[in-house]
Protein backbone atom coordinates (compact mmCIF):
# COMPACT_ATOMS: atom_id res chain seq x y z
CA UNK A 1 0.00 0.00 0.00
CA UNK A 2 1.39 3.44 -0.92
CA UNK A 3 1.69 6.34 1.54
CA UNK A 4 -1.06 8.91 2.00
CA UNK A 5 -1.08 12.13 0.00
CA UNK A 6 0.95 14.87 1.67
CA UNK A 7 4.35 16.43 2.17
CA UNK A 8 7.52 14.85 3.52
CA UNK A 9 10.11 17.17 5.04
CA UNK A 10 13.51 15.53 4.64
CA UNK A 11 16.78 16.37 6.36
CA UNK A 12 18.88 15.77 3.24
CA UNK A 13 22.29 14.18 3.85
CA UNK A 14 25.49 15.50 2.30
CA UNK A 15 26.51 13.89 -0.97
CA UNK A 16 22.95 13.16 -2.10
CA UNK A 17 21.29 14.99 -4.96
CA UNK A 18 17.68 16.06 -4.57
CA UNK A 19 16.83 13.49 -7.27
CA UNK A 20 18.52 10.78 -5.17
CA UNK A 21 16.26 11.70 -2.24
CA UNK A 22 13.18 11.60 -4.47
CA UNK A 23 14.18 8.13 -5.71
CA UNK A 24 14.65 6.82 -2.18
CA UNK A 25 11.32 8.29 -1.07
CA UNK A 26 9.53 6.70 -4.03
CA UNK A 27 10.69 3.32 -2.79
CA UNK A 28 9.69 4.08 0.80
CA UNK A 29 6.27 5.42 -0.21
CA UNK A 30 5.76 2.72 -2.86
CA UNK A 31 4.64 5.24 -5.46
CA UNK A 32 6.18 7.02 -8.44
CA UNK A 33 4.24 10.17 -7.58
CA UNK A 34 6.94 11.95 -5.61
CA UNK A 35 8.49 15.32 -6.44
CA UNK A 36 10.53 18.02 -4.71
CA UNK A 37 9.89 21.72 -4.15
CA UNK A 38 13.29 23.18 -5.02
CA UNK A 39 16.67 21.49 -5.07
CA UNK A 40 19.61 21.45 -2.68
CA UNK A 41 23.18 21.07 -3.92
CA UNK A 42 24.74 17.66 -3.17
CA UNK A 43 27.18 19.20 -0.66
CA UNK A 44 24.33 20.85 1.26
CA UNK A 45 22.26 19.29 4.03
CA UNK A 46 18.96 20.21 5.59
CA UNK A 47 15.35 20.91 4.71
CA UNK A 48 14.09 19.47 1.43
CA UNK A 49 10.32 19.47 0.92
CA UNK A 50 8.83 16.58 -1.07
CA UNK A 51 5.26 15.97 -2.24
CA UNK A 52 3.64 12.54 -2.41
CA UNK A 53 0.58 11.58 -4.42
CA UNK A 54 -1.91 14.40 -4.92
CA UNK A 55 0.36 16.73 -2.93
CA UNK A 56 2.80 16.79 -5.87
CA UNK A 57 0.29 19.21 -7.39
CA UNK A 58 0.95 21.56 -4.47
CA UNK A 59 4.66 21.92 -5.14
CA UNK A 60 4.43 24.53 -7.88
CA UNK A 61 2.16 26.72 -5.78
CA UNK A 62 3.79 26.58 -2.34
CA UNK A 63 5.13 29.94 -1.25
CA UNK A 64 8.62 28.73 -0.38
CA UNK A 65 10.40 31.94 -1.30
CA UNK A 66 11.72 32.63 2.21
CA UNK A 67 14.66 30.41 3.17
CA UNK A 68 17.23 30.21 5.96
CA UNK A 69 20.69 28.66 6.03
CA UNK A 70 23.62 28.12 8.35
CA UNK A 71 26.86 28.21 6.40
CA UNK A 72 30.62 28.14 6.86
CA UNK A 73 32.79 30.32 4.64
CA UNK A 74 36.56 30.14 4.37
CA UNK A 75 38.30 33.46 3.92
CA UNK A 76 41.47 33.75 1.87
CA UNK A 77 40.80 31.12 -0.81
CA UNK A 78 38.83 31.48 -4.05
CA UNK A 79 37.71 28.47 -6.08
CA UNK A 80 36.33 27.81 -9.56
CA UNK A 81 32.94 26.78 -8.13
CA UNK A 82 32.80 29.24 -5.20
CA UNK A 83 32.63 26.22 -2.89
CA UNK A 84 34.94 23.57 -1.47
CA UNK A 85 34.42 21.17 -4.38
CA UNK A 86 36.15 23.40 -6.93
CA UNK A 87 39.77 23.85 -7.87
CA UNK A 88 41.60 26.54 -5.90
CA UNK A 89 42.30 29.69 -7.91
CA UNK A 90 44.05 32.01 -5.47
CA UNK A 91 45.13 32.04 -1.83
CA UNK A 92 45.66 35.18 0.25
CA UNK A 93 46.36 35.99 3.88
CA UNK A 94 42.98 36.43 5.60
CA UNK A 95 44.46 37.24 9.02
CA UNK A 96 44.53 40.89 7.94
CA UNK A 97 40.70 41.01 7.98
CA UNK A 98 39.51 42.68 11.19
CA UNK A 99 36.25 41.79 12.90
CA UNK A 100 35.03 45.32 12.12
CA UNK A 101 35.75 44.91 8.41
CA UNK A 102 33.99 41.54 8.41
CA UNK A 103 30.89 43.00 10.09
CA UNK A 104 30.80 45.86 7.58
CA UNK A 105 31.12 43.50 4.62
CA UNK A 106 28.31 41.29 5.94
CA UNK A 107 26.10 44.36 6.35
CA UNK A 108 26.95 45.49 2.82
CA UNK A 109 25.58 42.23 1.43
CA UNK A 110 22.28 42.55 3.28
CA UNK A 111 19.09 43.96 1.74
CA UNK A 112 17.98 44.15 -1.88
CA UNK A 113 20.91 43.07 -4.06
CA UNK A 114 21.75 42.43 -7.68
CA UNK A 115 23.57 39.12 -7.40
CA UNK A 116 25.56 37.40 -10.15
CA UNK A 117 24.83 33.68 -9.68
CA UNK A 118 27.69 31.23 -9.39
CA UNK A 119 28.70 30.01 -12.85
CA UNK A 120 28.39 26.46 -11.53
CA UNK A 121 24.61 26.65 -11.22
CA UNK A 122 21.62 24.98 -12.84
CA UNK A 123 20.68 28.14 -14.74
CA UNK A 124 20.31 27.39 -18.44
CA UNK A 125 22.37 29.24 -21.04
CA UNK A 126 21.01 28.61 -24.53
CA UNK A 127 19.36 25.42 -23.32
CA UNK A 128 22.44 24.04 -21.53
CA UNK A 129 22.96 24.14 -17.74
CA UNK A 130 25.62 26.65 -16.75
CA UNK A 131 27.49 24.06 -14.66
CA UNK A 132 27.71 21.76 -17.69
CA UNK A 133 29.29 24.53 -19.76
CA UNK A 134 31.81 25.29 -17.01
CA UNK A 135 32.74 21.62 -16.65
CA UNK A 136 33.25 21.49 -20.41
CA UNK A 137 35.83 24.25 -20.09
CA UNK A 138 33.71 27.20 -21.17
CA UNK A 139 33.84 30.59 -19.47
CA UNK A 140 30.30 31.49 -18.40
CA UNK A 141 29.16 34.91 -17.23
CA UNK A 142 25.60 34.97 -15.94
CA UNK A 143 23.60 38.20 -15.70
CA UNK A 144 22.89 39.66 -12.27
CA UNK A 145 19.44 39.09 -10.85
CA UNK A 146 17.58 40.76 -7.98
CA UNK A 147 17.55 38.91 -4.65
CA UNK A 148 16.83 39.95 -1.10
CA UNK A 149 19.05 38.96 1.82
CA UNK A 150 17.16 39.85 4.99
CA UNK A 151 19.89 38.56 7.29
CA UNK A 152 23.59 37.83 6.81
CA UNK A 153 25.01 37.68 10.29
CA UNK A 154 28.09 36.29 12.02
CA UNK A 155 27.64 33.30 14.30
CA UNK A 156 31.31 32.58 15.00
CA UNK A 157 34.78 33.20 13.61
CA UNK A 158 37.36 30.43 13.90
CA UNK A 159 40.52 31.72 12.27
CA UNK A 160 39.86 31.87 8.54
CA UNK A 161 36.55 30.02 8.89
CA UNK A 162 33.42 32.11 9.39
CA UNK A 163 30.07 30.65 10.47
CA UNK A 164 27.12 32.72 9.30
CA UNK A 165 23.32 32.75 9.31
CA UNK A 166 21.62 33.65 6.03
CA UNK A 167 17.94 34.45 5.52
CA UNK A 168 17.05 35.21 1.94
CA UNK A 169 14.62 34.92 -0.92
CA UNK A 170 14.51 31.99 -3.32
CA UNK A 171 17.10 32.24 -6.06
CA UNK A 172 19.83 33.56 -3.75
CA UNK A 173 23.10 31.64 -4.06
CA UNK A 174 24.93 31.33 -0.74
CA UNK A 175 28.03 30.35 -2.72
CA UNK A 176 27.79 33.70 -4.48
CA UNK A 177 27.43 35.48 -1.13
CA UNK A 178 30.65 33.77 -0.01
CA UNK A 179 32.38 34.86 -3.22
CA UNK A 180 31.15 38.44 -2.91
CA UNK A 181 32.06 38.65 0.78
CA UNK A 182 35.60 37.58 -0.04
CA UNK A 183 35.78 40.15 -2.84
CA UNK A 184 34.52 42.92 -0.54
CA UNK A 185 37.22 42.01 2.00
CA UNK A 186 39.91 41.82 -0.66
CA UNK A 187 41.06 38.31 0.29
CA UNK A 188 38.58 36.03 -1.50
CA UNK A 189 36.36 33.37 0.08
CA UNK A 190 34.40 30.25 -0.70
CA UNK A 191 31.64 28.14 0.83
CA UNK A 192 32.73 25.05 2.75
CA UNK A 193 29.49 23.91 4.42
CA UNK A 194 25.81 24.66 3.94
CA UNK A 195 22.78 23.56 5.94
CA UNK A 196 19.27 24.73 5.06
CA UNK A 197 17.30 25.23 8.26
CA UNK A 198 14.01 26.50 6.88
CA UNK A 199 11.99 26.65 3.66
CA UNK A 200 8.86 28.78 3.98
CA UNK A 201 6.99 27.43 7.04
CA UNK A 202 8.89 24.11 7.10
CA UNK A 203 11.84 23.82 9.48
CA UNK A 204 14.46 21.34 10.66
CA UNK A 205 12.21 20.54 13.63
CA UNK A 206 9.82 18.87 11.18
CA UNK A 207 12.53 17.31 9.01
CA UNK A 208 13.45 13.64 9.27
CA UNK A 209 16.56 11.84 8.08
CA UNK A 210 16.22 9.17 5.41
CA UNK A 211 17.04 6.52 8.00
CA UNK A 212 14.23 7.78 10.24
CA UNK A 213 11.84 7.89 7.28
CA UNK A 214 12.75 4.29 6.47
CA UNK A 215 11.56 3.37 9.97
CA UNK A 216 8.43 5.53 9.75
CA UNK A 217 7.46 7.58 6.70
CA UNK A 218 6.26 10.76 8.42
CA UNK A 219 3.85 12.47 6.01
CA UNK A 220 2.33 15.91 6.62
CA UNK A 221 -1.28 15.26 5.51
CA UNK A 222 -2.57 17.23 2.53
CA UNK A 223 -5.00 19.28 4.62
CA UNK A 224 -2.34 20.18 7.18
CA UNK A 225 0.17 21.05 4.45
CA UNK A 226 -2.28 23.37 2.69
CA UNK A 227 -3.26 24.99 6.00
CA UNK A 228 0.43 25.64 6.78
CA UNK A 229 1.41 26.87 3.34
CA UNK A 230 -1.56 29.00 2.26
CA UNK A 231 -4.20 31.39 3.48
CA UNK A 232 -7.37 29.46 4.34
CA UNK A 233 -10.90 29.85 2.99
CA UNK A 234 -13.70 27.82 4.54
CA UNK A 235 -16.43 27.02 2.02
CA UNK A 236 -20.09 26.33 2.41
CA UNK A 237 -21.47 23.02 1.13
CA UNK A 238 -22.66 24.50 -2.19
CA UNK A 239 -19.35 26.31 -2.75
CA UNK A 240 -17.40 23.11 -2.01
CA UNK A 241 -19.58 21.20 -4.48
CA UNK A 242 -19.12 23.86 -7.15
CA UNK A 243 -15.35 23.84 -6.69
CA UNK A 244 -15.28 20.04 -6.88
CA UNK A 245 -16.69 20.47 -10.40
CA UNK A 246 -13.97 22.99 -11.22
CA UNK A 247 -16.28 25.99 -11.20
CA UNK A 248 -15.29 29.51 -10.25
CA UNK A 249 -16.39 31.05 -6.96
CA UNK A 250 -16.78 34.54 -5.57
CA UNK A 251 -13.41 36.24 -4.99
CA UNK A 252 -11.45 35.47 -1.84
CA UNK A 253 -10.10 39.01 -1.59
CA UNK A 254 -6.59 37.78 -0.82
CA UNK A 255 -3.40 37.87 -2.88
CA UNK A 256 -1.91 34.59 -4.01
CA UNK A 257 -3.35 31.08 -3.90
CA UNK A 258 -5.83 30.25 -1.14
CA UNK A 259 -6.57 26.81 0.31
CA UNK A 260 -10.28 26.04 0.06
CA UNK A 261 -11.80 23.68 2.66
CA UNK A 262 -15.17 21.94 2.75
CA UNK A 263 -17.30 22.02 5.93
CA UNK A 264 -16.00 18.56 6.88
CA UNK A 265 -12.38 19.81 6.79
CA UNK A 266 -11.47 18.24 3.44
CA UNK A 267 -9.21 20.39 1.28
CA UNK A 268 -11.14 20.72 -1.98
CA UNK A 269 -8.48 22.69 -3.83
CA UNK A 270 -6.56 25.92 -4.31
CA UNK A 271 -8.19 29.14 -5.51
CA UNK A 272 -6.70 32.26 -7.11
CA UNK A 273 -8.57 35.54 -7.58
CA UNK A 274 -8.78 36.60 -11.22
CA UNK A 275 -10.82 39.74 -11.75
CA UNK A 276 -14.16 39.40 -10.02
CA UNK A 277 -13.98 35.62 -9.60
CA UNK A 278 -11.82 33.03 -7.82
CA UNK A 279 -10.73 30.34 -10.25
CA UNK A 280 -9.52 26.88 -9.25
CA UNK A 281 -5.79 26.31 -9.63
CA UNK A 282 -5.92 22.73 -8.36
CA UNK A 283 -8.89 20.55 -7.42
CA UNK A 284 -7.92 17.81 -4.97
CA UNK A 285 -11.41 16.41 -4.38
CA UNK A 286 -13.14 16.30 -7.79
CA UNK A 287 -16.83 15.45 -7.91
Amino acid sequence: MSAADGLVVVDKPAGWTSHDVVGRTRRLAQTRRVGHAGTLDPMATGVLVLGIGRATRLLGHLALTDKAYEATLRLGVTTVTDDAEGEHLETRDASVVSDEALAAALAGLTGDLLQVPSSVSAIQVDGVRSYARVRAGEAVELPARPVTVTRFSLLARRGDDVDVLVECTSGTYVRALARDLGAALGVGAHLTALRRTRVGPFTLEQARTLDALAEHLAVVPLEEAVDAGFARRDLGEQEALALSYGRKLSPSGRPGPVGAFAPDGTCVGLLQDTGDRARPLVVFAPA
